[in-house]
């Protein structure tokens, strides 16, 4: 594909790895003869590291196609996730690299999740807006503390820990949600 036919959100191979276009920025020159040209902040798909690039509207970049499929976190092998697809029931592995920080908010049964794949590999993952998680560790809740809005630290049956309100118990479940990584309410 030419430069100035690439959109957000479409993904391009460059220097041998995969990168999702999150921004252009087109410019045009004010001096006769000039070249316009796109500036394109990408994220490298997996891993999410940055790379702004700066092509002329005629280069060249080549398009890849990416597929999304539903899938449910089946287990753990090793440091590898196993999901399956909901509708074909393949099974996919994402090493924790690819995982990241959402590792965090998977737990057994894991419904919602999102695949992406590039030639039949799982590359990314994409998890539901709120995850339910039991809290295993906080304070005890203080009398007529419901007066006052103060968080307390509360640790999750994943490992994370987050600030709670008051009135959430050790061993309840709570909806937490994966973009912000806060308490959404009790499950």
């Amino acid at each position: 594909m030419k430069a100035f036919e690439l959109k957000r959100g479409n993904v391009v191979e460059h220097n041998g790895k995969v990168w999702q276009i999150r921004d252009i920025e087109r410019s045009s020159p004010q001096a006769r003869g000039g070249n316009v040209t796109y500036r394109f902040i990408m994220y490298s798909v997996p891993g999410a590291q940055k790379l702004d690039l700066s092509l002329r509207a005629d280069d060249d970049l080549k398009e890849t196609e990416l597929v999304r499929r539903a899938a449910t976190f089946s287990y753990k092998d090793g440091e590898a996730f196993v999901f399956m697809d909901s509708e074909d029931y393949t099974q996919y592995t994402l090493d924790a690299e690819a995982v990241g920080d959402a590792a965090g908010y998977i737990v057994d049964g894991l419904e919602g999740c999102y695949l992406q794949l590039i030639d039949d590999q799982a590359v990314a993952l994409q998890l539901p807006q709120t995850v339910t998680l039991q809290v295993v560790d906080t304070a005890p809740e203080l009398k007529g503390a419901t007066a006052t809005k103060r968080p307390k630290p509360a640790k999750l049956n994943t490992g994370i820990e987050i600030l709670v309100p008051e009135y959430v118990t050790t061993g309840e479940k709570i909806l937490v949600s994966t973009t912000t990584g806060e308490f959404s309410g009790r499950a």
